[in-house]
């Protein structure tokens, strides 16, 4: 990619002040909807917020890109399990739209434990005229009733309802971490680390485990399951990582427990290069199918690769996130951000892929080009129409003007949760409470 057109001029930022962010403002994860109108953050308070994008008109033809609040409400609110004396945090940890199928929008939002179908709508009119209640809404006294009324709808503003339709719950023993929608649109997997359970959208009062990892004794245990997606075009497919860097492809029609794989992915380690962390980093964070199903990408701490699913030996293609801060695993381990989990995500067309790292950076790779660029979402970013401009990490000798050293990374800022939009080059990042979306440079 030309440095030219990887720059990304600044769409909107949602943005809350620093100096009052809680932790429970912190956003845990982003998701566009299949059309791109959309846009749904989930934060550790439970709170789901959903984007609108705006209408272009004549008059301002360039707020087509802009996204503005649409709906927010509370998703999921603290428990306690009496049973285990275990507090249950209402921290959003995946959303998952629903395609659209008449007016009205569907997601799933999970916590730890429960998994949430949410429909959201539009209304704009409200019935009046009731014979048995009157405007407040009080019942009527029946004998004062004299005559029949017809109720009829009168125009109101336009008011945005979030209503939870289903609750999935009491199916998971340790903390789910995936969910995701199976192309069939009647099903879909929530995944924690040990199980993988398939729940039917209609029903929830029972799912099927389809994967289960768990030892007789927990004593054996080698691996734990990190994330999981159903092929975007083969409702029988489903793939699953593991904190030991593989990933296992599942055929549903084979069998219907899954604990025996199609297909395993995994590359063989390096002996040369082993050392105390090697287990640690290369715990697979995410995985993603392309749109066209053909290759699944899977981020691990320190590289992206991209698979090949007719072949399981090797990745197709490798690259290097953050690959300077390999000398400094020891005090990443100490600090514990070689536990931080980085996603990816592909653009529309399976061409460039994206992921985060510290310092507010997220990197960019061009597949056709082999070119790939590192951009910064950070306050000095987010005036409206800001271009933004590569950024370079300097790993030794003498450090070049707007050179960023290893040692100066602030790893206390760090892009791990971020979308990009299903058909144009619109892309959402999170940085802490922070939310910035960026678009491609538009004249």
């Amino acid at each position: 990619m030309e440095e030219e057109s990887d720059t990304r001029k600044i769409n909107n930022s949602f943005l809350r002040d620093h100096n009052y962010a809680t932790e429970a403002d912190i956003i845990s994860t982003v998701e566009f909807n299949p059309s791109g109108e959309l846009l749904a953050t989930g934060d550790k308070g439970g709170r789901v917020v959903v984007f609108q994008r705006e209408q272009e008109t004549k008059s301002e033809p360039q707020r087509r890109g802009e996204y503005n609040v649409y709906s927010t409400f509370q998703s999921h609110d603290p428990e306690f399990d009496y049973l285990k004396s275990l507090e249950i945090e209402e921290k959003i940890n995946k959303i998952r739209w629903l395609p659209q199928q008449n007016a009205a929008y569907f997601l799933l939002s999970t916590n730890d434990k429960t998994v949430k179908l949410w429909k959201i709508s539009e209304r704009d009119r409200r019935p009046e005229g009731y014979n048995l209640k009157d405007e407040d809404g009080r019942i009527r006294d029946p004998s004062t009733i004299t005559s029949l009324r017809v109720p009829v709808l009168q125009n109101t503003d336009l008011m945005v309802e979030a209503t939870a339709r289903r609750v999935f719950s009491n199916a998971h023993t340790y903390h789910i971490n995936s969910i995701s929608v199976n192309s069939d649109l009647q099903t879909y997997i929530s995944t924690d680390d040990l199980r993988v359970n398939l729940w039917n959208l209609e029903i929830t009062d029972q799912s099927f485990n389809i994967v289960d990892i768990k030892p007789c004794n927990m004593e054996d245990l080698t691996e734990v399951i990190t994330a999981a997606e159903f092929h975007p075009q083969q409702c029988n497919t489903l793939a699953y990582s593991s904190s030991r860097g593989s990933v296992r492809l599942c055929d549903m029609r084979k069998q219907a427990l899954c604990d025996t794989h199609c297909k395993f992915f995994e590359e063989p380690e390096d002996p040369s290069t082993r050392s105390f962390f090697s287990e640690i980093i290369s715990s697979i964070s995410d995985i993603k199918f392309s749109h066209s199903g053909r290759f699944l990408m899977t981020r691990d701490y320190l590289t992206v690769k991209v698979w090949d699913l007719n072949m399981e030996t090797r990745p197709v293609q490798t690259y290097q996130v953050h690959d300077y801060l390999r000398g400094k695993l020891c005090s990443l381990y100490e600090n514990d951000c070689i536990f931080d989990k980085f996603e990816c995500v592909w653009n529309g067309s399976d061409s460039v892929i994206m992921t985060g790292s510290y310092n507010n950076f997220f990197r960019m790779f061009d597949r056709n080009t082999k070119k790939d660029v590192t951009l910064e979402a950070s306050r000095e970013n987010s005036k409206p129409r800001a271009i933004l401009k590569p950024r370079k990490v300097c790993v030794g000798g003498k450090r070049r003007k707007d050179e960023v050293t290893v040692d100066s990374l602030d790893f206390s800022k760090k892009i791990l949760h971020s979308a990009w939009h299903p058909q144009e080059n619109i892309i959402a990042v999170a940085a802490s409470n922070n939310l910035y979306i960026f678009q491609d440079k538009v004249t």
